[in-house]
């Protein structure tokens, strides 16, 4: 299906320029682009990856995206995800808390298991509907098998960066036989004209795992750098993908990777009268993998967390060493932004990441 035409990205809203990483001279083992993807890895998080040759893949998981969303209601919820903290499956819009008030979200999205995609047509994790099924060897395998070149790549970089040992971050996330949560997602958020610009679609939060490999065609996705007051959009530019640092990849260089807060509005000016799709993968550690900061393998991670504790014992304490695997930190996330878990305003921060980090 052609790539449809959309409204501009309109020039008057706050913005924040992401540095541009080329992921051909990444792979080519260019030093000044392996520094340039540091620099913003460490500073915000956040960056935009041109060339990574995933563009045909991506064309593809759209089309997917909207043949699943298209089916009746009745015959995604077969597929969906429940409440005990799997996230694999669909989920339905309002099913998420966006705030811990308990206001709903407003999209709905399917997520599809590393595991499933690469063990087809043996299920690893669970069944998908006819429409995922229909765009496997077409579409999702290859994605996905790009997807995880490209992570695998960058995770080379920040393991040489951090100097841990030769593949010490690669076995963390590919070790033989082991499940993980790493999944691609679909997400359709309904044109949102007329609503608050500030109507949250997906709420403010850090991402549960290691590296995201983020595709938009409309506005929308925030980020709120640090030292800034202001959430600021991150405009979508064509052909580029947006990455960012998660969670897990923080918890494990002891914060020298940064892990940034972002969020999902309607998309500004004349583009919130569309639907808003998006398309990412999540790349995950094993599901048995302690989460800790690697003190005891890089004396860089090891400064960076005494420097920490020196700052804020009792945070860094929690927060480089949560005492729980990444299935364990994941399914927890899952399951407390679920409106069906909500007690009151302890779900929501139950749900939580490491949302308080570096000022």
């Amino acid at each position: 299906m052609p790539v449809p035409t959309f409204p501009p990205f309109p020039d008057d809203v706050p913005t924040h320029a992401l540095l541009i990483i080329d992921y051909e001279l990444l792979k080519a083992g260019d030093m000044g682009e392996k520094d340039r993807l540091w620099s913003a890895a460490t500073k915000l998080g956040f960056w935009y990856l041109k060339n990574h040759g995933a563009d045909d893949e991506v064309n593809g998981m759209f089309d997917m995206g909207a043949e699943t969303m298209a089916l009746p209601i009745e015959e995604k919820m077969k597929f969906e995800q429940g409440d005990a903290g799997i996230s694999f499956g669909y989920k339905a819009a309002g099913a998420h808390a966006v705030n811990a008030d308990g206001t709903p979200d407003t999209v709905e999205f399917l997520n599809i298991a590393k595991d499933d995609v690469l063990s087809y047509p043996k299920p690893s994790r669970r069944t998908y509907p006819h429409t995922v099924n229909a765009r496997m060897n077409s579409s999702i395998i290859p994605f996905v098998r790009k997807s995880v070149e490209i992570n695998d790549t960058i995770l080379r970089v920040f393991n040489d960066k951090l100097g841990l040992p030769e593949g010490r971050l690669d076995l963390l996330h590919t070790a033989s036989g082991e499940f993980s949560g790493s999944e691609t997602r679909v997400i359709k958020s309904p044109a949102q004209a007329g609503r608050p610009p500030d109507r949250m679609a997906i709420g403010a939060h850090t991402d549960f795992g290691s590296l995201s490999f983020l595709h938009n065609r409309l506005g929308g996705l925030q980020v709120l750098p640090p030292g800034v007051e202001e959430w600021q959009y991150v405009r979508p530019l064509p052909g580029h993908a947006i990455c960012n640092v998660g969670d897990a990849l923080s918890v494990l260089s002891g914060g020298i990777l940064r892990s940034n807060i972002h969020r999902v509005v309607p998309p500004p000016g004349q583009q919130s009268t569309l639907d808003r799709w998006s398309l990412v993968f999540f790349f995950r550690p094993g599901n048995s993998v302690q989460l800790r900061a690697l003190t005891d393998q890089s004396p860089l991670i090891a400064e960076a967390v005494n420097d920490a504790i020196e700052n804020d014992s009792e945070w860094a304490m929690k927060t480089f060493n949560p005492g729980q695997t990444a299935e364990e930190w994941f399914v927890r996330r899952v399951k407390y932004q679920r409106v069906n878990n909500r007690t009151g305003p302890e779900t929501w921060m139950a749900s939580r990441g490491t949302e308080k980090g570096r000022a």
